[in-house]
């Protein structure tokens, strides 16, 4: 590892505009096998992670295919890097066709010690404007843990769902995705890399398509329901093309646990708020 200090990277700031362009929302909308929404239409929950991306050029990115650390991120290159989870706050909808833009800063970082090894969590703290107005106020936790075997098994048993919907993530379906949200880590879509390099035994399932396809399934299912807040984590990945399911059952308190699920166990899960 570097010997630069990632707790160092903390308050580093980085913005960029988006203008939701109706061509790209549309191969978003292909990439999930969803309809897609109509200029002026608000943004589906979660499709704004497939905007604001700050491209850079090959030169500029890492053996894994994400961006080289010590930019934005802190320089951790002796590790593997995945979405741990986060936490959303819904204020108002993004609008399809109307610019937008992204104000993220580097809010913690932090070490631990993992059964697996040490653990890098980096909090990202991201605000995403239309004009002056915030719209979408995100903490990211992303995770750097150290080479080995990844955790491919649940041990936490699903509970009953209410709705439920199966998705076969097929190489096509990651490929696509990882083009949409410009998403080159090579788990997704090089197979002999992911394999030989980092330990899977397959393709691995993008987690914020996971969490995307959550959220639809309860929109799907409960139909006018307006989601405020969404909190998830990732409990272990889910490797292509093997099926999983996409469920969820509402609370008491104007809440709904959502979950994504394969051979009974649960893999991601979620929290979601939605007005009364």
């Amino acid at each position: 590892m570097t010997t630069q200090d990632p707790a160092s990277w903390i308050g580093r700031k980085e913005s960029c505009d988006d203008n939701i362009d109706v061509g790209h929302i549309a191969r978003m909308a292909l990439s999930l096998d969803a309809a897609a929404p109509a200029e002026g239409d608000p943004l589906p929950l979660l499709w704004h992670w497939g905007l604001f991306i700050k491209a850079l050029p090959y030169r500029e990115l890492g053996d894994d295919g994400h961006p080289r650390r010590g930019g934005f991120l802190p320089p951790v290159d002796d590790r593997n890097r995945m979405w741990a989870g986060g936490r959303l706050q819904f204020l108002q909808a993004l609008r399809v066709g109307t610019k937008g833009r992204r104000e993220s800063t580097i809010s913690a970082v932090t070490e631990k010690e993992g059964r697996s090894g040490k653990l890098l969590f980096v909090t990202v703290k991201h605000e995403y404007l239309q004009g002056d107005a915030l719209c979408i106020s995100e903490e990211q936790d992303i995770v750097y843990r150290e080479p080995s075997p990844p955790k491919l098994e649940g041990a936490a048993v699903a509970p009953k769902a209410q709705w439920s919907e199966i998705v076969v993530p097929d190489p096509i379906m990651l490929f696509r995705y990882s083009a949409v949200t410009f998403n080159g880590h090579r788990i997704h879509y090089d197979e002999p890399y992911t394999t030989l390099t980092e330990g899977y035994p397959g393709l691995v399932v993008h987690g914020p398509m996971i969490a995307t396809l959550m959220c639809r399934a309860f929109t799907n299912a409960n139909p006018g329901k307006q989601a405020v807040a969404l909190s998830y984590r990732g409990l272990r990945p889910l490797i292509s093309p093997r099926p999983f399911n996409v469920a969820g059952a509402l609370g008491d308190d104007g809440s709904a646990n959502l979950w994504a699920e394969q051979g009974g166990t649960l893999a991601h899960q979620a929290e979601l708020r939605f007005k009364p």
